[in-house]
C-alpha cells in the first residue's frame, strides 16, 4: 500500500526528493493506508498542490503518533506547516463526540476563512468516512449520517462542489433508507442498457452540430444521481417516467456565444420540453451555477437533459468557490473566492455570540433555504436567507440602524418590520432616536446569524450588571458540583490562560457571557479544571499519595482497591503486553484499555488510574488483527487456511469488499502480545498481502 501510495504522488503532482522522503517516513507510521489513499486521490482530483498532501499525511500521523508528527514538522515549509495547524483546529468526524461537534463545525468555519484546501479535503474525509458504513447502524453512526445531511451537503452545494454534494447526499439515502435505495438503483439497472443506446445517439447528433457550426468542443452523458431522483419522487409524489432529466448529456465548449449557438441548433433537431428550458449564464444560481439547460424529448420518446457550459464554467462547476483559488486568483489580493465565503466568515464570526443549539439552527437555516438579493434605494444588493425579514436587512446596514429602527418601506409602501423579504425588494429602513431597541421577541423572528448577535449584543450591553451577577451565580454552583473551590481554579495564571483563549478582557466578561447565555456555566469550568489536570498530572498515580498499588486476582496492578472488579474494554481489546490504562466506571468496577485506545479521550480524566501488568495471566485473550489484501482468486481461502496452519484459534471473521482490495477483520485466541506480533509476522508473508495491524473491534 506504501508503494501504492508513493506512486500515486509521484505520478500526479511535482514533488523533490526530500519531500519524497519525508511522505516515505510519514507512510510507514501505523496509520490508515486505505483512507489515506483514498482522500490522496480526491486531493489529486481536485487538483490540490504539493502542500496539501504533505499537510494532510503529517496530520494523519498526528492522530496515531503526535510526537512522531511533531518532530517531522520541522521538515516541512511554511505553508505546510500552517495547514498542518488548521488541521489539527477540525479534526476528522470519527474523533468528534457530542458535546464537541458544534465547536468542530465553527472551527472548519474558521478554516475555511484561512485556507480552503483544508476543508476541500475535511469534505473529502467525510465522503470516504461514510463510504464505509454498512448497516446496521449505531448510535453514533446515524449521528454522524445525520450531521452529513444537515451540515456537509448543503455546505458543498454551497461552495460549489456539485459531484462532492452529489456523493455525499447517495450515501446518506442509501443509509437511511437502504429498502428504497436499493429498488431505486435497481430499477435504473434494469434500463441502463436502453439508456445507453440512447445517449450515444443523442451524442453522435450533437457532434454533428460542433462540426457543422466550426466548433471544437466535448460531449460528455450522464443517468442522474440516486440522490436526485430519490428526492424528487419523493418530494413531487412522482413515478421514475415523470422524472425528466433523469438522463443528462453535457456539451462543453469554449465561449458564451458558442452555448447559444448550440442551444439553437439542439432545438432545430429536437423538441424542447415546454417549460424544461433555463438560462443559468444570464441568471446564475446563488453559489455561482452557469450553464444553459433545455429538455428535449429524443428518439425513444422519453426526455433527455442537455447542459451547455464553457470550459470555464465547467472547472467552476467541478470544483466550487475553489476554481477561483487555482485557476486564476492569487491567494494574497482581494479576490472573487474572499467575496464568495463573506457568508462564512461573517457566521463565524457572530457565532462566537450564539449558544450552540442556535448557531447550529442558524446555520441549517442559512445553508439549507436559498438565498434571496435585496436593493437599498441607492442599488446596492445584499444577499439574505430565504425567509430573511425587514429587520434582517436592518441590521446588515449596520447595528445603530436595525437598533433605531422603528419602521420601513418596501417598494415604496410601508409595510410591518417583521415582513418577510422577496427577491428583488428595494428596501428602506425608518429610523428613530427615541426608539427604545430591540425587543427580544425579534430574536425568534430574524434569521440570520447577525441580524440575532447584534440584538444579543444589544441585550447584553443593556443587561450588562445582571449579567455579570447571574453569571457569578451559575460559575459558583457548577464549582461547587465539581468539587472545587474558587481560589482552587480561578489563579491569575488559569484565568489568564483561559480569558486569552476565549478573546475577553477580563473576570466580569466572561462572566456576562455566561449569564447572558452565550457560554454555559461548564463549559467555562471545563476550561479552568483542565488547565488544573494538566498541571496536577492527575493520571501519573505516583503523585497521588493517598492511592495504593495492590496486586489483584487478574493479575494486574490497580491504584486502589484490590478487590474491585476488573474487565478488558471490547473496543481495544488489550492483551497481556500491552500498555494498559484503567477506567473506574460508575457500578462496574475498573475498565482495563490499550494506552493508545482513541476511545480514551471520551472518558473523564479524573478517572483514569495507572495499570500494568504483574505476572504471566492464566487464560486468553481476544486480539482483533486487520487485513488488507488484494482480491484474488481463493486469496480468503487462502488467508483462513494459513490461520489454521498456524493452529490459531479463530473466533471471528468478516471481509468487506473495498473495490480492489479485500479488508478482513479476524478475531484469534491468544495469551499475550508476542503471540500476536507473531501472527502479524506471518500473515505479511502471505502474497498479496497488503497490509496487516492489530485493530478494534
Amino acid at each position: 500500500m506504501i508503494n501504492k501510495i508513493l506512486d500515486k504522488i509521484t505520478s500526479s503532482i511535482e514533488i523533490s526528493e526530500k519531500d519524497l522522503a519525508l511522505i516515505k517516513d510519514i507512510l510507514c507510521e501505523e496509520m490508515n493506508l486505505p483512507r489515506c489513499y483514498s482522500i490522496l486521490d480526491f486531493i489529486f482530483e481536485m487538483r490540490l498542490d504539493k502542500n496539501s498532501a504533505v499537510a494532510f499525511l503529517l496530520y494523519q500521523l498526528y492522530k496515531v503518533k503526535p510526537e512522531r508528527a511533531e518532530k517531522l514538522k520541522e521538515e516541512i515549509n511554511s505553508e505546510e506547516n500552517s495547514m498542518y495547524e488548521t488541521y489539527k483546529q477540525i479534526r476528522d468526524i470519527s474523533d468528534l463526540t457530542l458535546s464537541e461537534d458544534v465547536e468542530d463545525i465553527k472551527n472548519m468555519f474558521l478554516a475555511l476563512s484561512k485556507d480552503i484546501r483544508v476543508v476541500v479535503i475535511k469534505l473529502a474525509g467525510i465522503l470516504y468516512d461514510i463510504k464505509h458504513i454498512n448497516p446496521p447502524l449505531s448510535e453514533s453512526q446515524k449521528k454522524f449520517i445525520t450531521q452529513v445531511r444537515d451540515i456537509h451537503v448543503p455546505l458543498s452545494e454551497r461552495l460549489g462542489f456539485d459531484k462532492l454534494k452529489l456523493a455525499l447526499d447517495d450515501n446518506v439515502i442509501r443509509l437511511e433508507d437502504p429498502i428504497g435505495y436499493k429498488t431505486l438503483a435497481d430499477n435504473l439497472e434494469e434500463k441502463k442498457e436502453e439508456n445507453e443506446k440512447q445517449l450515444e445517439l443523442t451524442k453522435s447528433r450533437i457532434q454533428d452540430i460542433l462540426v457543422d457550426l466550426g466548433i471544437k468542443g466535448e460531449i460528455q452523458y450522464r443517468v442522474k444521481h440516486i440522490s436526485s431522483i430519490y428526492k424528487k419522487l419523493n418530494a413531487q409524489k412522482k413515478r421514475l417516467t415523470q422524472i425528466y432529466d433523469l438522463l443528462a448529456m453535457r456539451v462543453i465548449v469554449n465561449t458564451v456565444e458558442e452555448c447559444y449557438a448550440v442551444l439553437g441548433r439542439v432545438h432545430l433537431i429536437y423538441k424542447p420540453m415546454a417549460g424544461r428550458v433555463k438560462d443559468y449564464i444570464a441568471s446564475p444560481k446563488p453559489n455561482g451555477y452557469k450553464s444553459l439547460h433545455t429538455t428535449i424529448v429524443v428518439e425513444n420518446d422519453h426526455p433527455l437533459e442537455v447542459q451547455i457550459r464553457t470550459y470555464q464554467m465547467h472547472k467552476e462547476s467541478e470544483y466550487g468557490v475553489y476554481a477561483h483559488w487555482l485557476y486564476k486568483e492569487k491567494k494574497n489580493k482581494k479576490n472573487a473566492l474572499d467575496k464568495k465565503i463573506t457568508w462564512f466568515r461573517e457566521t463565524l464570526e457572530n457565532a462566537q455570540n450564539l449558544p450552540d443549539e442556535e448557531f447550529i439552527a442558524t446555520l441549517k437555516s442559512d445553508l439549507y433555504d436559498g438565498v434571496i438579493f435585496v436593493q437599498t434605494p441607492k442599488g446596492r444588493v445584499i444577499e439574505f436567507p430565504v425567509g430573511a425579514t425587514a429587520i434582517d436587512f436592518a441590521y446588515a446596514i449596520h447595528s445603530d440602524i436595525g437598533n433605531s429602527c422603528v419602521g420601513v418601506k418596501i417598494n415604496s409602501q410601508i409595510k410591518p418590520i417583521t415582513t418577510q423579504l422577496a427577491n428583488g425588494d428595494i428596501v428602506e429602513v425608518l429610523t428613530s432616536t427615541h426608539s427604545k431597541g430591540p425587543s427580544r421577541d425579534w430574536l425568534n423572528i430574524v434569521r440570520t446569524s447577525g441580524a440575532r448577535s447584534k440584538i444579543r449584543d444589544f441585550f447584553k450591553t443593556e443587561l450588562k450588571e445582571d449579567n455579570i451577577k447571574n453569571g457569578k451565580t451559575s460559575i459558583m454552583q457548577a464549582l461547587q458540583d465539581k468539587g472545587f473551590s474558587y481560589s482552587q481554579l480561578f489563579t491569575e495564571k488559569y484565568t489568564s490562560e483561559v480569558l486569552t483563549k476565549l478573546s475577553m478582557k477580563n473576570l466580569d466578561e466572561l462572566f456576562a457571557s455566561v449569564g447572558s447565555g452565550s457560554l454555559t456555566a461548564g463549559q467555562a469550568i471545563g476550561r479552568f479544571v483542565s488547565l488544573w489536570q494538566r498541571d496536577n498530572k492527575i493520571l501519573q498515580a505516583s503523585q497521588q499519595n493517598t492511592l495504593n498499588i495492590k496486586k489483584n486476582k487478574d493479575g494486574i496492578l490497580i491504584d486502589g482497591d484490590s478487590g474491585m472488579l476488573i474487565r478488558f474494554a471490547g473496543c481495544c481489546n488489550p492483551i497481556e503486553g500491552d500498555n494498559i490504562i484503567g477506567y473506574i466506571s460508575r457500578g462496574k468496577g475498573v475498565t482495563i484499555h490499550r494506552h493508545n485506545c482513541a476511545n480514551l479521550k471520551y472518558l473523564e480524566p479524573e478517572r483514569l488510574v495507572s495499570a500494568n501488568w504483574l505476572q504471566q495471566k492464566n487464560g486468553s485473550f481476544l486480539a482483533v488483527i486487520k487485513v488488507i489484501m488484494e482480491k484474488g482468486e481463493n486469496n480468503i481461502v487462502k488467508l483462513t487456511t494459513h490461520i489454521v496452519n498456524m493452529k490459531v484459534t479463530l473466533k471471528g471473521f468478516e471481509v468487506k469488499d473495498c473495490g480492489d482490495n479485500y479488508a478482513c477483520s479476524l478475531g484469534v485466541e491468544v495469551k499475550n502480545k508476542e503471540e500476536v506480533d507473531k501472527i502479524l509476522n506471518s500473515l505479511k508473508n502471505i502474497k498479496d498481502v497488503i497490509e496487516v495491524y492489530r485493530g478494534e473491534r
